[in-house]
Parts: structure tokens; C-alpha cells; sequence
């Protein structure tokens, strides 16, 4: 019986110092950003990625090409989820670029790119983020098995772009998509009552048939995305917008072959071919490639669960019966992907 309590004793003694640990690093990390009023004179340091290192320097170099992935739909949402801090994101991506341009021994940067597209303005900011990383140090987009539609948008900031033989690129268009219903409801005696304040307030409802007012108005914006996009094409790759719309900037995807024959990239390789190249713009031959990562230490996974519980919110459960081969997309949002990615 004693040993049992013991045991049970020992045990909560053990939950008390983790508990303890847990609370003194959180009050040393705020200690020197809280004033006497109890304010916050300044924001946490955010926590620098660790490097994996992918290939060896040569000799005793210091130098290294940082290598970053970009996987899966581009997106702006907020990434939930026990491990959300470690996980790629359009703000990871961001950070990753900044450390890289920042680490004096960084002398490039590979970006591979593996993603059919995805949110318009998610695109956009990363396309920025790697066009203001080129223009410090080389940036050379590596295209894996996809890199269409807005994973060719952020493609077009970097300095150089290589793609493989059998890489899926181009689909330079803009594509919005809803679901019309109003025909099923006339049919099982259902209908809506919509109270706008403007004639456009519901637009892309499919409750009631689009009028052609909408339509003019749904596809102006297509357009002007659109023309934003073809603009970046064209001043990336130094070809007219207007041989470009005529061709391959209609929307079709294209193989690495043709893109390259098209001028939208620069060498046809592998990702061993793009580490190479980043050493030759960089002017580092013996150059190590290291990868970043996000490690996720116990303390992090204690303050992220105790801060969880804090809030603690109803859980929901579903039960998706469509399957998770392809991304749920919202409806009414402009995209920059292949038309099979929004149904």
C-alpha cells in the first residue's frame, strides 16, 4: 500500500516541477518586456528555424544554400493544430526567406515549389517575399512534380527558375467558381429570402439564377486579377503580355519542357541541378545546402496545451464523405489554380 502511494506521490511531484518549469521560462521570456505598470514593452523574439544539413561543405567552407519548400495549396488561412507553429505556412515560408537573407553565411537560397496554386492575394505576398529575398541574394526556384498557376506566380520573384522534364507549370490564369441550386429548390419546394443592402450584396449566391449585370461584375475582377498576373509574368520573363496571352498564358498547363521552350523557365534539371546553379550565382562552389526546421520543444507543447485548455472551446467533429484527395476550397474566392482543383 505504501508503495503505491509512493508511487502516486512521485508522480505528482514529477507533474509539479514540469508545471514549475513551465511557468518560471514563460515569466524569464516576459521579464524583460514588462514594464512596472505591467505593460508589454516590447514583442518576444520569434524563434529562429535549425538547420538539417542535406549536403557537406567542401573543406573548411562556412558557406551554405539554404534550401525551403513550398508544399501544397498556397493559402493565407491560419494553420491550426497541435503543431501549428511547426508545420509550412505562407508566414514560415516568409520567415525562412528572411532568416536565410539575414545569416551572413547564407549565400543563396533554393526554393522548391511543389503546389498547384492556390488564394490570389497568398500568392501574391509570397511572390513579393521571394522577389525581395532576389534582390539581396539568389533565389533559384527549384519546380517538382507542380508548380502552376499561383505556384508559377511566386516562381516569377527569383533570380533564376529550373524545372524537371516531367514538372506541371504554366496554368497562368484566375479562376472563381460557386454552385447553383436554385432549380433543385423550385423542384422539393425550398427557397430563400435574401435582405441585401446593394444590388451586388448577394452575388454568386446560387439560391436565384446570376444576373448578366453579375456576370460583367464577377468577371471584371477575374480580369483584373488576371492582368496582374500576366503583367509579372511578362516583366519576369522578359516577354511580351501580348505573345504571351496569345500562347501559353491562356490557362493551359504546360510540361517543363515546353515551359522551357517557352521561355517561363530558365534550365531543365533536378533539384541537385538548382543546388548547383544557387552555388554558381552565389559564388560559393564549396557550399554546404542546409534545410530549415521547426522544432517544437516539450515546454512549447506544455504552454501550447495549457494555453488550449485555457480556452477551451466545444469540440466539433466531422465526418468528411468526399475524400481528402483534393483541397476544400472556399466558394466565392479568387484563385490562381487548374480548373480541376476547384470542382
Amino acid at each position: 500500500m505504501s508503495k503505491k502511494y509512493g508511487c502516486l506521490l512521485a508522480f505528482v511531484f514529477f507533474l509539479l516541477f514540469i508545471s514549475l518549469a513551465v511557468n518560471l521560462g514563460q515569466f524569464a521570456i516576459m521579464a524583460g518586456d514588462v514594464d512596472a505598470s505591467g505593460h508589454f514593452t516590447k514583442a518576444s523574439p520569434r524563434k529562429k528555424f535549425n538547420e538539417s544539413v542535406i549536403e557537406d561543405a567542401k573543406g573548411e567552407s562556412k558557406a551554405k544554400i539554404v534550401h525551403i519548400d513550398l508544399d501544397g495549396i498556397i493559402s493565407s488561412m491560419s494553420t491550426e493544430g497541435f503543431f501549428m507553429d511547426a508545420l509550412p505556412d505562407m508566414h514560415a515560408i516568409k520567415r525562412q526567406l528572411e532568416q536565410a537573407v539575414a545569416d551572413e553565411n547564407a549565400k543563396a537560397v533554393v526554393l522548391r515549389i511543389n503546389s498547384p496554386g492556390g488564394e490570389v492575394t497568398a500568392s501574391d505576398i509570397l511572390y513579393d517575399a521571394v522577389k525581395k529575398a532576389a534582390a539581396k541574394k539568389p533565389v533559384v526556384v527549384y519546380m517538382d512534380s507542380m508548380a502552376a498557376s499561383g505556384g508559377y506566380y511566386v516562381a516569377c520573384g527569383a533570380t533564376k527558375i529550373v524545372a524537371s522534364e516531367t514538372t506541371l507549370t504554366g496554368s497562368i490564369g484566375v479562376i472563381i467558381e460557386t454552385m447553383s441550386y436554385h432549380e433543385l429548390f423550385s423542384k422539393v419546394g425550398l427557397g430563400t429570402q435574401t435582405f441585401t443592402s446593394g444590388a451586388f450584396k448577394d452575388s454568386l449566391s446560387g439560391a436565384r439564377p446570376m444576373r448578366d449585370d453579375e456576370k460583367a461584375y464577377v468577371q471584371n475582377l477575374v480580369s483584373q486579377m488576371y492582368d496582374r498576373f500576366l503583367g509579372i509574368v511578362s516583366a519576369a520573363r522578359q516577354q511580351p503580355a501580348d505573345l504571351l496571352k496569345a500562347t501559353v498564358a491562356d490557362g493551359r498547363v504546360v510540361t517543363g519542357r515546353e515551359a522551357l521552350n517557352a521561355k517561363l523557365v530558365d534550365q531543365i534539371g533536378y533539384v541537385e541541378d538548382a543546388y548547383a546553379l544557387a552555388r554558381e550565382l552565389g559564388k560559393s562552389p564549396d557550399a554546404a545546402v542546409v534545410k530549415y526546421r521547426h522544432e517544437v520543444s516539450l515546454f512549447d507543447a506544455l504552454g501550447l496545451a495549457t494555453a488550449r485548455s485555457a480556452s477551451a472551446q466545444p469540440v466539433k467533429v466531422e465526418v468528411g464523405l468526399g475524400g481528402g484527395a483534393l483541397p476544400r476550397l472556399q466558394p466565392g474566392v479568387l484563385y490562381y489554380l487548374p480548373s480541376i482543383f476547384a470542382r
